[in-house]
Formats: C-alpha cells, structure tokens, sequence
C-alpha cells in the first residue's frame, strides 16, 4: 500500500515511524521541552537519525482540556521549525492542525502531511480543497467534539463500529473534495473521545479497519489510558506504549506515532520479524 504525500510515495508494506515533535507549552508527556526552536530542530535531527520516516510538527496541543490557540501563535510555534527543517531531513514533515489558515501557508512553505485529529469533522471544505490543490497526504483521525468536550462524548453502543462508520464518514468528505485515496491514511484515535477500556476495544480489533482500505495510523504513544492500566506518569509509559506497538504490528497498522523512536524501531523490527511475511524479505534484501 502506497500513500501519496506530495513528491513522497511511502510504501507501507512495513510499519513506518512517525516521529511526534510537540513545540507546545503544555503538551501532555513534553510540553515544554521544545518551545525553543533550536531545540527542537536538534530533536528532529535526532529522530531521522534514530529511524523516524515521517516527524510530525504540532503547534496546538489536543489533549483533553486544552485550550485553542489562535492562527498567529500556531503558525509562530511552527514556522521557526519548519523552514529550517524542509529540505535538510530526507523525510516528509506533517503537520499537526485543523487550521485551514495554518495548513495553508505550512503547505506553502513545503510541509507534506496535514494531519488533522478532526478528521475534517472542524476544517471541512476548505481544508480538503488545500489537500487537493497542493496533493498533499492527510490522516484523518477520529474524535468526537474537541478537547474541551470530547472525554464527555464516549458513549458508544459498538466502539469500533461506529468509530469504523465516522472515520469512513471522514474518507468521504475528503474523496467528495476531489482528494485521491491514496493521500489518505486513517486513525482510529486512541485517547479522544474514548475511555481506557474502549481504546483497549479498539486495539483488539485493529484489523478490522483494513476494511477501508488505507493506511491504518496509530497514535498510543504515553497516552493517559496507558498510565490508567500500569499506574505511570507520562514520562514513565514507554514500555506501555511499547506494547501497543508491538501489538499494533500484528495486527498490520501502517504508521506508528511516537515519541520514542529509537526505542520503538526496536520494538517493530522485532515484532516484524516474528509475524514475518513482506518485512522477512525486505530484510534479506538489505533494506534494513
């Protein structure tokens, strides 16, 4: 399976890394950590290096009880970032918005991957008319309301159908604007809208999104329903997290969204090898 992301054709035959780079005040696990443009640009020269396929800029935190930022301080946490960034890493840069505003002058100035949590739920026809204009790769990911609401808004009689149904609600939106299927890749989003025990659901049943045909997107790293079930802080949750990677693997996700890269890698290449198949012979060939 191919994702289309301007001039970049990702193969997601293997579970690609997406690295998470929040440059946010208040982000829940690292907020704080890479308000300062160079260091964040030092943290994103460290997760090409460590394997990262994909980093994935944010400027608005989405976690529950966040506040909204304006266009203006979103564009001014990224743009620091990203000029510098595009065309010195060798890997596609998202960034992480429901702003049109902000999509369009990040899409402007080279990012390939608007990655929008409200599955154009929030930015709808103008946000999907720059995915088109610019051919550029979307996730849609799923989340009912907003951070301020969406952790009242769990009620579901089937969890995984009706997140199946919404997010195929959000392919439609976008393939109605003239976006391709190919620059779209879709999140189950573990953590919004959703309780401990629903996300767990979710996990068991990943496979059953391959129904829609695109690159399946998972987003587990540190989240609270992890430190919920092992009783850790933000900063204590990798090995959580780790097994959800690994669990994800099995179940054929596409693009994994963490913090940790190096560690991660380690953990899909192992859980790779053991399911075999495509990963087996990619490795043998030397690609690893």
């Amino acid at each position: 399976m191919i994702w289309q992301c301007r001039d970049y054709h990702l193969d997601c035959s293997r579970t690609l890394l997406m690295g998470v780079l929040n440059l946010t005040p208040d982000s829940f696990s690292d907020g704080g950590r890479f308000v300062d443009p160079s260091k964040a640009i030092n943290q994103a020269f460290q997760m090409v290096q460590e394997g990262a396929d994909i980093l994935d800029l944010g400027g608005e935190s989405t976690r529950p009880g966040a506040q909204a930022v304006s266009v203006e301080e979103e564009l001014r946490r990224i743009i620091p970032v990203l000029d510098p960034l595009k065309g010195k890493i060798p890997i596609p840069i998202s960034v992480d918005t429901t702003k049109p505003e902000v999509a369009d002058i990040c899409l402007q100035k080279g990012a390939d991957i608007i990655n929008d949590v409200s599955g154009l739920k929030d930015s709808g026809g103008p946000m999907a008319a720059l995915i088109k204009a610019y051919g550029a790769g979307i996730v849609l990911m799923h989340r009912r309301g907003n951070p301020l609401t969406m952790q009242t808004l769990t009620q579901y009689e089937d969890v995984v159908s009706e997140v199946l149904r919404e997010l195929k609600e959000s392919c439609q939106i976008a393939e109605r604007a003239g976006i391709d299927p190919s620059q779209i890749a879709i999140d189950p989003g573990l953590g919004f809208a959703k309780t401990a025990e629903q996300n767990c659901e979710m996990i068991r049943n990943l496979e059953r999104f391959q129904v829609l045909n695109r690159p399946i997107l998972l987003g587990p790293s540190r989240k609270s329903f992890i430190g919920k079930i092992i009783g850790r802080e933000a900063n204590e949750r990798e090995m959580g997290t780790a097994a959800v990677c690994a669990v994800a693997v099995t179940k054929r996700v596409n693009i994994l969204r963490v913090h940790e890269i190096g560690r991660m890698r380690d953990v899909v290449l192992m859980a790779e090898a053991i399911r075999g198949g495509d990963y087996v012979r990619a490795f043998k060939m030397g690609k690893y």
